[in-house]
């Protein structure tokens, strides 16, 4: 009888893309290329393309507190992310599952991509669910994944430069009590895709060269996706995040095209757990007040 190798379980608690390049469909492709089972909780529904959204609509708390909990009936990850969680309403339910201190979610890690504006800079949550977010949710995280946008938010600062990703990422640490991972692929005038990882001890600084002339969506549900699974994996935070960072470099380097877009190849088979595409990775156990040197 052939001995079946037990997979570690990850779940995503995100929205659904019927264009298939980001939100849920994009999480569970990269757990699957990770070797992690991947299961879903649907918050929202879109109907979008590369091109454009058509429309949004949330699923009902009540459905949505059932889907978590038929997952954790049966299939306990051992990581869950989070993604478009749209109303105040389902943060608010995300936030009281796993506040419940009679689950067995002691040693659980979430990750929380707080999508709160996209990258072309519409926001994606009214005030209320963004107060919400930050008083409820990021308090149980084990890590936040802000863009630029999201990042100026959450620290109440403006980022014009690596060391100000430093600066916020500190300051989210202080604020919430969760890790950050600040992403700076959209920094102005930077020759790297440079982002910031801080856990109140080690601090990463994370490079990688620029994908010239292709345009994707999905990269941050994919980055934080990535992590997830290298968490269930039995990672640690710093080398998870790592893991990340390669994920996403290689998935951008390996795009492909879908009629007149491109999209992210997170199942092309050529991910390794090391090296990235000639990124670079510095860490820093202590981080220190000076510049950022991986981008001198």
């Amino acid at each position: 009888m052939t001995k079946r190798r037990p997979r570690p379980v990850a779940l995503t608690i995100a929205g659904s893309d019927s264009g298939g390049g980001a939100g849920v469909q994009a999480d569970l492709k990269t757990f699957a290329a990770l070797g992690v089972h991947g299961t879903s909780a649907i918050a929202c529904l879109t109907a979008q393309n590369p091109k454009r959204v058509l429309g949004v609509e949330p699923c009902s708390p009540k459905m949505l507190r059932r889907q978590i909990e038929a997952v954790f009936e049966e299939l306990p990850p051992s990581a869950v992310k989070t993604g478009m969680l749209f109303s105040p309403e389902n943060i608010s339910v995300v936030a009281s599952f796993f506040r419940n201190p009679k689950l067995k979610t002691q040693n659980l890690k979430l990750i929380v991509d707080p999508v709160m504006v996209s990258t072309s800079g519409a926001r994606l949550l009214k005030p209320s669910a963004e107060k919400i977010l930050k008083e409820k949710l990021l308090p149980l995280a084990a890590l936040v994944t802000p863009n630029l946008d999201e990042a100026e938010i959450l620290a109440e600062q403006k980022i014009y430069s690596p060391e100000d990703l430093r600066s916020a990422a500190r300051k989210i640490v202080l604020r919430y009590g969760c890790a950050a991972l600040v992403k700076g692929g959209h920094l102005k005038h930077s020759r790297v895709a440079i982002d910031v990882f801080f856990d109140g001890e080690t601090e990463l600084l994370l490079s990688a060269p620029f994908v010239r002339g292709v345009s994707t969506h999905g990269t941050g549900c994919t980055y934080s996706a990535a992590i997830c699974a290298a968490l269930a994996l039995g990672r640690d935070l710093p080398a998870a995040v790592e893991i990340g960072k390669n994920f996403i470099t290689t998935a951008i380097s390996n795009s492909y095209t879908i009629g007149k877009h491109f999209a992210l190849d997170q199942l092309g088979g050529r991910f390794k757990n090391s090296g990235c595409a000639g990124g670079k990775i510095e860490k820093h156990s202590s981080p220190s007040e000076s510049g950022c040197s991986c981008c001198s």
